[in-house]
């Protein structure tokens, strides 16, 4: 039996109770050209298919949600469903690409199917073609996505030849299985509800860690201030990407003593202050609290496709208008929420819930997502992508766009992804609501602080008097 994390599941229920949320997670390789035909193309997937067991499952819910869901074989697993083709309109640039992605991330996906699709885009500039991955988040979170490259691609431009592959669906469990499995598992929950209870109570401060955790990510939910971040969506989304080389990001860390994650941060703050502006607002201290995903993927879990995300839930220091000031607003308050024991409040509930009745557990969570949620109105997440260079039957990928989905009220996503020496910022809006997502994507560009004003501001403290 091959179930489904609470941490995944959720995924789907928060799918389900917002009827205009597509939770798919993507990435955009843009390739040199030519782009390879569709035959040629198809057989190249086909050949790392055993690599990628999920490719060929789809989800299987419980009867009236009385166990996790599960991954089940797909007996009618069609290659051709899951890999589509299309072109850009000229002249094949940024606008037309991100309108592309827009559309095709706005689309919900076939429940009924594995929950993948990978389309070749056509008609870039200098005869180059793109490769949109879009994966329903329940299979994957953004570092197991990875994974994805690391199978799919090639690391040297002669491609590897493919993988074995003598797969042939399993039948899916009848119910009389599924009921002695699931009952099974109720069972067995006692005894692993005492063992993490006995193993916070052989950890000191363990359980008072906790509980300073938890209420610090309480306290995250209180209405924020109003603001047009913060409200319905429709089902319409505007992407626009927008990038800068990784060592001007690396040398503002330094001068700012941070690290790069905090001037991304910080820069994401200084774009939504000037959308607040513009819009006649005036930013304060509680207006913006963004959801940053953090890993906690142990070594031994490395490889798997499936979520392992704790958070953090950030206050942006939108009311300050010093791009510098903004940074040490961003690295303070991170230090604070850790030493707050965020992280491993969220992670240890979600630990928790798959030591308890799989029914119970989504009740809440579908509870949860019924209420309005009024505290959180972006999400924000930074990806480390692969290190080497990666090929595609022998086309070399020069960039790797990222794509971050938006839902539960949140009309605004932000997504950096670093490739071959490079920071790409992608920019998820709901289209109807918060159309400035170009003006967004390049804000975060403009307010990424100065290196030298840092330094001399550094001096300035540290010069004898």
């Amino acid at each position: 039996m091959d179930y489904l994390s609470p941490l995944d599941a959720s995924f789907l229920d928060a799918e389900d109770q917002d009827p205009h949320a597509s939770l798919a997670i993507s990435s955009v390789a843009v390739l040199d050209g030519p782009a390879p035909s569709q035959e040629e193309f198809t057989e190249a997937i086909r050949g790392r298919l055993a690599l990628v067991p999920r490719y060929r499952q789809k989800v299987r819910r419980m009867p009236f949600n009385l166990g996790h869901p599960m991954w089940i074989d797909d007996p009618a697993f069609d290659l051709g469903f899951h890999l589509r083709r299309t072109a850009l309109p000229a002249p094949g640039g940024d606008a037309e690409l991100a309108a592309l992605i827009g559309r095709l991330m706005s689309q919900r996906m076939d429940r009924e199917r594995p929950l993948w699709e990978t389309w070749v885009i056509e008609g870039l500039p200098e005869g180059r073609w793109a490769l949109l991955s879009k994966v329903h988040h329940c299979l994957l979170d953004g570092m197991s996505g990875n994974e994805l490259y690391r199978v799919i691609c090639d690391t040297t431009p002669e491609p590897r030849p493919p993988v074995p592959d003598d797969w042939a669906p399993r039948s899916a469990p009848g119910v009389l299985d599924l009921t002695v499995d699931t009952l099974g598992r109720l069972a067995r929950f006692p005894i692993e509800q005492a063992r993490l209870l006995f193993g916070a109570f052989q950890e000191a401060g363990r359980i008072g860690q906790a509980a300073g955790g938890l209420a610090s990510l309480a306290g995250a939910f209180l209405p924020a201030t109003p603001s047009p971040l913060l409200g319905p969506i429709g089902l319409a989304r505007r992407y626009a990407v927008s990038r800068v080389p990784l060592a001007r990001l690396s040398a503002a860390a330094r001068a700012h003593d941070a690290t790069v994650n905090d001037v991304y941060l910080a820069a994401v703050s200084g774009a939504l202050r000037r959308l607040l502006l513009a819009r006649g607002e005036t930013p304060g201290p509680e207006t913006v609290r963004t959801l940053v995903p953090v890993n906690v993927r142990r070594r031994d879990q490395q490889g798997r496709l499936d979520n392992r995300i704790a958070c953090l839930l950030l206050r942006l220091p939108v009311e300050l208008a010093d791009p510098a000031e903004r940074v040490h607003a961003v690295h303070q308050r991170i230090a604070e929420l850790r030493d707050a024991h965020e992280v491993e409040a969220s992670a240890g509930l979600f630990e928790l819930a798959d030591h308890e009745p799989f029914a119970a557990v989504s009740l809440i969570i579908r509870t949860a997502l019924w209420l309005p949620q009024q505290g959180l109105s972006t999400v924000t997440t930074n990806v480390p992508g692969p290190r080497e260079q990666l090929y595609i039957l022998g086309r070399p990928i020069r960039e790797i766009l990222p794509y971050v989905p938006i839902g539960d009220r949140m009309r605004a996503g932000f997504a950096a992804f670093t490739y071959g020496g490079q920071a790409c910022f992608g920019v998820t809006t709901d289209l109807a609501s918060l159309p400035e997502a170009a003006e967004l994507a390049q804000w975060i560009i403009d307010e990424i602080p100065a290196e030298k004003k840092a330094r001399r501001r550094r001096a300035a403290r540290t010069a004898p008097v």
